[in-house]
């Protein structure tokens, strides 16, 4: 039972690698927007900020639940 509960914990923390590396990319896409057309870097960098904040959101998300699982379930 333990190590189901270890496995069910780690999964719930992969959801901070989907987070990582959707921010890296929207970072990516930001940047080359940015470059690409310079007069529009306040729009491009507030719909950046929001989106990081969803994504931040859901690993936060996804930590809070291995949390969980680990307390409850043991």
């Amino acid at each position: 039972m333990t190590t189901l509960i270890a496995v069910g914990a780690g999964l719930a923390v992969l959801a901070g690698l989907g987070a990582g590396l959707g921010i890296g990319i929207a970072t990516s896409k930001a940047v080359d927007a940015i470059a690409r057309q310079p007069e529009a870097e306040n729009k491009i960098r507030n719909t950046l900020i929001l989106g990081c904040a969803l994504a931040e959101a859901t690993a936060i998300y996804g930590f809070v639940v291995a949390i969980m699982i680990i307390i409850f379930l043991r």
